[in-house]
């Protein structure tokens, strides 16, 4: 359909709570994940969530059946659109790594995540998703999600000693793996 852009940190509207989703499997809902699905292919994304592209909505997408460049050394996680999700921790165990976001630019930052999670929603025809997963899957879910509920992967860090710009943190990271 369309490659968007992408709001940057700063856009209040990344601040704000979407609103969920009332009716599944329409044209319109259709055309947002393929905005979504292409914009997130032209960036190299791991995922998107539509208040990235100024769609006030509970609309996630993650994953893909290719490695992504940003991130070449984490297992597949599988293409997934995720409507109106909810998150439950399962346990207490926090897990920390490297963040990245198409919306804070060439900067990462070590964030914290539950390390095992459930998730539950809806996908584009209105049947249930519930998953329970961990590792890199659970937190591309976490990141994506918490665009939803108005958070930025920033806001989670709690070492600013482990936050800047990639190319400082990382040197030898390719230009494909930035973000």
């Amino acid at each position: 359909m369309a490659i968007c852009t992408i709001l940057k940190m700063g856009d209040a509207r990344l601040l704000e709570q979407a609103q969920p989703v009332q009716t599944f499997d329409t044209p319109q809902l259709h055309a947002l994940i393929a905005d979504l699905r292409d914009t997130m292919r032209a960036a190299n994304g791991a995922g998107i969530a539509a208040p990235q592209i100024g769609v006030g909505l509970q609309v996630v997408i993650f994953g893909s059946d290719q490695r992504n460049p940003r991130y070449p050394d984490r297992p597949l996680v599988p293409p997934t659109v995720l409507i109106n999700p909810t998150i439950t921790p399962l346990g207490d165990a926090e897990e920390g790594d490297w963040e990245g976001c198409l919306s804070v630019p060439g900067m990462r930052g070590w964030v914290p995540r539950w390390q095992r999670i459930r998730y539950t929603g809806w996908d584009p025809l209105g049947q249930v998703i519930d998953r329970t997963v961990d590792g890199f899957h659970a937190r591309v879910v976490q990141h994506e999600c918490d665009h939803l509920w108005g958070k930025l992967y920033p806001m989670r860090v709690r070492d600013f000693t482990r936050f800047g710009f990639t190319e400082v943190l990382f040197p030898d990271i390719s230009a494909a793996e930035d973000d």
